[in-house]
């Protein structure tokens, strides 16, 4: 037998490549490889060969064998762990995507309950201008008002939430100060010139105040 025949390897074992985006193909590759490796290693082992197979051993580089297996085990390696990144980077996509559907699915009434806002804000403008109307009709007030409220129980329901600041602490994540209240303590809200909303506690509109200086 020749020197190029016997120093080579099973030429099965030649080339160990692996497609780590499709992990169900990559174990498979993996297992035949191993598998591919196994016999290689069972091919050239003194004691599985008989003696008339001694011709042949005596002619093997030993030490390019053992190389050439180390080299194989490596890529084996290689490319389990190559499989364990394409899992792991398929499980981060995944959750991605469904933390991104839920962050849709939580904010995507927020443009519809923004228009919303200015009907709430008109029906509070409106029990205001009944209750300083002497000779306002009290049904039509109590009507108003019952309005009002059915529609804040429904923005509720929906995550909308309000923010009416006023005594609290200034806080510019959640109010935008138009003016100056001589009568408030020092950055503290006094007057609320327009109520602010969150919807599912991201802010929808700040509350519109002023502030003690």
């Amino acid at each position: 037998m020749s020197d190029q025949a016997t120093n080579q390897p099973n030429n099965q074992a030649a080339n160990f490549e692996y497609d780590t985006k499709d992990p169900k193909a990559a174990q498979s590759n993996i297992e035949r490889d191993e598998t591919i490796l196994e016999e290689a290693i069972d091919e050239f082992d003194p004691a599985n060969n008989s003696g008339k197979d001694k011709t042949i051993k005596s002619e093997i580089n030993i030490d390019a064998f053992h190389a050439r297996i180390a080299e194989l085990e490596g890529e084996v390696k290689a490319a389990k762990e190559g499989q364990a990144r394409a899992n792991a980077e398929a499980y981060n996509v995944q959750k991605r995507m469904e933390q991104e559907t839920q962050k849709s699915k939580k904010f995507a009434l927020q443009s519809f309950a923004k228009e919303l806002l200015e009907v709430v804000d008109n029906l509070e403008r409106a029990i205001i201008s009944v209750q300083q109307d002497d000779d306002a009709d009290d049904a039509i007030m109590e009507g108003v008002k019952l309005t009002h409220k059915s529609l804040l129980t429904v923005l509720n329901k929906h995550g909308v939430a309000v923010v009416d600041p006023q005594g609290e602490k200034f806080n510019a994540d959640l109010h935008e100060a138009v003016g100056i209240d001589p009568n408030a303590e020092a950055d503290h809200v006094g007057e609320v010139l327009q109520k602010g909303y969150t919807l599912n506690d991201r802010l929808l509109r700040p509350a519109m105040v002023r502030v003690g200086q």
